[in-house]
């Protein structure tokens, strides 16, 4: 084993996870290094300026999803609030706003995912038993659902992974925290640094290297930094930017059998709620078949905003776009969605914003995703190893809500444990 020429621990990452798994080693007594290649903390975690859209937008994580324990204590101890969702949600076809309602093959849907017995892609499965032309739009609607709120392709998707997600309540309980999400990234960082932990900001880790039996962390600015371990949070796909040893590059090339998806996220700033005019008061989500599929608006909170939401492989159709390119396709899809003209919307416009996460060079995509083949990759990644080099982050939760901030947070908290537990 590897002997240290210092007792500090580095943390690469300083968004939920990287912060949580900071925080609890700090608490313990350890001394804490934070090296995060952005400006700020938060990560995928993005809060907007409140003068942009008059309340602290998220550009990139917005709900709770599920249960959602390690957040939700979080929020109690912080003092935070949460909302739950309310309103109603509609889907449009062919012109036409409906109700969102149980498909009618829903419950045959839920009967062959609970006689599984080996996990399998999505589509395979759907093609196994659901290809009958009757099935068409459960299909459709199956597909979408998993293009947009997984940001996974159905051709690699874990079909076991959603029949947990799906059946054992993993989408109930949506709420939004009030103030939005950076109240708790603002807590967990001065908590981190109540107890000491230093926060580098700009620091991008290009290498982790043994030199002389020691183990040193190198960033693109030629700083280096001795430690005794070092804790990964990156997103999985910056993994493979950063030099490891051997055996941990081993280790790290687990991901691959990771998904890891993209997605594409419009806010748009209205004089009013103009939308309230053409369908119900309580609008809260609809979905279309539009570019942008996805929108919701901030019910029942009063602000003229609709956020628009792409998920999935087919973001990258749309990987040649900017930001006003994108805003302008956000139009577009609204004008189709409610009948009413382009002009008469970008005319009705305050602000606008569209965030392609996989042009983030530091994220280079939304979040993770589970494959027939993640679980086995997720214990790998969690191998200790010589117990120098640990991989963190929501990609390696094993749990129902992967790729949540749940996931990150349990998964940075249950990381540093297994550190003070050696």
């Amino acid at each position: 084993m590897t002997k240290p020429n210092s007792d500090r621990i580095i943390v690469v990452g300083a968004g939920p996870a990287g912060l949580m798994a900071a925080r609890e080693l700090a608490r313990a007594g350890r001394k804490v290094t934070i090296l995060e290649a952005r400006d700020r903390c938060g990560g995928r975690i993005d809060p907007l300026p409140a003068t942009e859209f008059g309340y602290p937008a998220e550009g990139g994580a917005e709900f709770i999803h599920g249960e959602a324990p390690v957040t939700r204590s979080l929020l109690s101890e912080a003092g935070l609030k949460t909302l739950p969702l309310q309103g109603s949600s509609w889907t449009i076809e062919d012109g036409q706003f409906a109700p969102r309602e149980q498909n009618a093959y829903e419950a045959e849907l839920h009967q062959a995912l609970s006689g599984l017995k080996e996990d399998r892609p999505l589509a395979e499965f759907l093609q196994a038993h659901f290809s009958d032309p009757k099935y068409a739009q459960l299909r459709r609607s199956v597909e979408r659902m998993v293009e947009g709120y997984d940001a996974a392709d159905p051709k690699r998707i874990s079909v076991m992974a959603l029949r947990e997600e799906w059946m054992d309540g993993g989408r109930a309980n949506q709420g939004r925290l009030v103030g939005g999400y950076g109240g708790l990234i603002a807590y967990l960082a001065k908590d981190c640094r109540d107890h000491g932990v230093d926060i580098h900001f700009g620091a991008i880790v290009k290498a982790i290297e043994i030199v002389d039996g020691k183990i040193v962390v190198r960033c693109a600015d030629g700083t280096s930094h001795p430690c005794a371990r070092t804790v990964l949070t990156v997103p999985i796909a910056l993994l493979g930017d950063i030099t490891l040893p051997p055996a941990a590059r081993a280790r790290a090339d687990a991901v691959n059998d990771i998904g890891f998806g993209n997605v594409i996220k419009i806010l748009l700033r209205f004089r009013n709620q103009w939308w309230r005019e053409k369908k119900a008061d309580d609008l809260t989500f609809v979905i279309s078949s539009e570019a942008i599929p996805v929108w919701w608006t901030q019910y029942p909170n009063p602000q003229a905003v609709l956020t628009g939401w792409f998920g999935g492989p087919k973001t990258a159709q749309m990987d040649h776009l900017g930001e006003r390119e994108l805003i302008d396709v956000g139009l577009d899809s609204l004008a189709k969605i409610f009948r009413l003209g382009r002009q008469q919307l970008a005319d009705q416009m305050i602000n606008g914003r569209a965030i392609n996460w996989a042009h983030d060079p530091f994220a280079r995509g939304a979040y993770s995703y589970a494959t027939p083949a993640t679980r086995a990759a997720q214990a790998r990644l969690r191998e200790p190893g010589d117990g120098t080099i640990f991989f963190a982050g929501e990609a390696l939760y094993s749990g129902p809500d992967m790729g949540t901030v749940e996931a990150a947070l349990d998964n940075g908290l249950a990381t540093a444990r297994m550190i003070l537990g050696r």
